[in-house]
């Protein structure tokens, strides 16, 4: 259990990562961003419907038969993409981050421009979004580590890929209002905390000691989470950054791959 708490931490953390290149003044080629957000999502589109649904149709199956346990992990993956759909719809547009990635060179090189001086004043407002953002991949990262910590490895690399520009979004906005690029830092930091807060609550769960075959409600719910994630931010954040139409489409399958040969290795 402290393993996958501490693989929360990790993926949370990684926010710090993006707050840590504008403290840095460092810059990221935008090619290879987008070649990095569509491996993230190719990845946890190949884990969450070949691996983490498949687990949890198989640990329903020790209560139900198997028609019905497909049908009740079908509709928690449902769910799950219900679940995250409805804290997207209920961001507003220009605090959502699938709406915020990819802009960060706006900000930084025409702050001067309407469009991005109000990115600037709600920068703090970005974080504490981006907070609420994250709270269901904690709970997802949890789950997963805890059943199988080598897919749950897999599963932290993807959402630590994705969280980098997510702290960028934080940091270069709270940086541009207060002049201060510790702050940026900090503020990018404590906007990816709620992971492991998130896991925590997970944690809670299961040290109610469910009976194993609900783990297959949260398998569900966890795949659909991530399948959403992974179409609805992974993969427009990744156009949004791309310089060359190819470049989201030979990330994404490369996640796929490295994926498929990893469950492939870790079968054997």
């Amino acid at each position: 259990m402290l393993f996958a708490l501490l693989m929360s931490l990790l993926a949370g953390l990684a926010t710090s990562v993006g707050g840590a290149i504008v403290f840095a003044r460092s810059h990221i080629p935008r090619r290879l961003m987008a070649v990095a957000l569509a491996f993230a999502a190719g990845a946890m589109l190949l884990v969450s419907i070949g691996e983490i649904l498949p687990k949890g149709i198989t640990a329903l199956q020790d209560a139900f038969a198997r028609p019905a346990a497909m049908a009740i992990a079908y509709t928690a993956f449902f769910v799950g993409i219900g679940l995250v759909l409805a804290i997207d719809r209920l961001l507003p547009k220009q605090l959502n981050p699938n709406e915020t990635s990819g802009r960060e060179g706006e900000v930084s090189d025409a702050a001067n421009q309407r469009q991005t001086n109000s990115l600037l004043r709600s920068g703090m407002l970005v974080a504490v979004v981006l907070a609420l953002h994250n709270f269901p991949e904690g709970m997802a990262t949890f789950f997963t580590t805890y059943s199988d910590p080598a897919l749950g490895m897999t599963l932290v690399t993807a959402i630590a890929i994705h969280n980098v520009p997510e702290g960028i979004a934080v940091a270069i906005p709270v940086y541009a209002a207060t002049k201060s690029a510790k702050k940026g830092f900090w503020w990018a930091t404590a906007s990816g905390l709620t992971e492991p807060l998130g896991g925590l609550l997970a944690a809670g769960l299961v040290a109610w000691v469910l009976p194993e075959y609900l783990f297959g409600l949260l398998y569900g719910l966890v795949a659909g989470m991530m399948v959403f994630l992974a179409l609805d931010e992974l993969l427009p954040a990744a156009w949004r950054y791309q310089t060359d139409k190819h470049q989201t489409i030979y990330g994404m399958i490369g996640g796929l791959a490295v994926v498929a040969l990893s469950l492939v290795l870790f079968s054997l």
